[in-house]
């Protein structure tokens, strides 16, 4: 069985087709775009989610749900 992530066609957010790329949200397990992710960069919260996605990892946590959690789509 594959991953959903490597097989979805659209953006969680957007909806626009991921054939430019994609990547899992910061802040929880959205599958979006690039240019989704552009925006994340520039939300207020964007620093606190990374290093809290990294103290995550350094525990051993590979599967963090970020710091909004879940799917939100949309």
């Amino acid at each position: 069985m594959s991953d959903r992530f490597f097989t979805q066609t659209r953006c969680d957010r957007c909806h626009k087709e991921l054939k430019d790329g994609r990547t899992m949200s910061i802040f929880n397990t959205d599958c979006i775009c690039t240019e989704c992710m552009i925006k994340e960069t520039k939300d207020k919260d964007y620093k606190k989610a990374v290093e809290a996605e990294n103290a995550e990892i350094r525990k051993g946590n590979f599967n963090y749900e970020g710091i909004r959690g879940g799917k939100r789509n949309g």
